[in-house]
């Protein structure tokens, strides 16, 4: 039995295994733009109050997801129009993809919104069973418990002819609430990146580009029920304001799938920190890092 990193996604459902247990959750989410270097003040300040996931390790982890969505992007205008009920289908890997094999375990996720709810449920199979499941559209082997889950599934991309549409890519460190706080989990995810084809995880030398400007990072703020006070008290102190920001929207818009929409990230809204070394020298460490950073 292997357990996953991310498997603090939901608090108090239990490590994630190869076997493929269901799992389902419900929870709010509150987005926040924030420049990288801030980001560790803001992280520091938060931990005195939080505790860092156990899977999360100093510098994070990598979290892969590829996108299904129909021809016409019916996903991805559904979130456009706010639609009060839309749902996404993706598969997630944690971790890097050097070394993603057909028995590495991935999630098979619905991540549906109601209302103002975000819900997600998941199983854990190897990435094969997978692919077989979201991309050969075959009945997988699976418990009596996951079987609702496994026919949503098929239904979703035999009906609505789902297809692999984008994969996103990000690092990300995570803190856990303590005491009062259970419910509460705070993200930071940077180096956001992604590509339009090459779809399979284990693609040698597939070319990735950053779908959010490098110098910053998203935060995420996911509660149970409530926000804390002192997490709304600590937003507004360092004035963070709420965006409708979304991972896949911006690689759809980034990668000109479809028109950028009012909610996407422009570079230019987002400008880089002041240089404080010669111009020519910070063109170079910034190539550098871009290039680096992508793949």
């Amino acid at each position: 039995m292997v357990a996953l990193p991310g498997q603090g996604e939901g608090q108090g459902e239990g490590p994630l295994h190869v076997a493929g247990r269901l799992h389902a959750f419900n929870r709010f989410e509150l987005k926040y733009l924030v420049p990288v270097e801030q980001a560790a003040g803001i992280r520091d300040e938060l931990a005195e109050r939080m505790d860092r996931d156990l899977n999360s390790p100093v510098g994070g982890y990598g979290v892969w997801s590829l996108y299904y969505d129909t021809p016409q992007l019916r996903f991805y205008w559904e979130k456009i129009e706010g639609l009060k009920f839309r749902r996404k289908l993706r598969i997630r890997h944690y971790g890097n993809l050097d070394e993603v094999t057909d028995e590495s375990p991935v999630c098979v996720e619905i991540k549906q919104r109601v209302n103002r709810v975000t819900q997600k449920r998941r199983i854990t199979l190897p990435y094969g069973t997978a692919r077989q499941l979201c991309d050969g559209r075959r009945v997988i082997e699976h418990g009596a418990g996951e079987s609702a889950f496994v026919q949503e599934v098929l239904e979703l991309v035999v009906r609505l002819n789902l297809q692999p549409t984008a994969i996103t890519g990000y690092q990300r460190e995570a803190l856990v609430g303590r005491a009062a706080d259970t419910g509460l989990r705070v993200t930071f995810d940077r180096r956001i990146r992604g590509r339009d084809r090459d779809f399979h995880f284990g693609t040698p030398n597939a070319e990735n580009r950053f779908t959010i400007p490098p110098h910053m990072s998203v935060m995420e703020v996911k509660v149970n029920e409530r926000t804390p006070h002192w997490i709304t008290d600590l937003a507004a102190r360092r004035n963070l304001s709420l965006v409708r920001v979304s991972k896949y929207v911006q690689s759809v818009e980034a990668f000109g799938l479809a028109p950028r929409s009012v909610f996407h990230v422009n570079e230019a809204d987002c400008p880089p920190p002041t240089p404080t070394t010669p111009l020519s020298e910070q063109r170079s460490a910034h190539d550098a890092s871009v290039k680096a950073g992508a793949q």
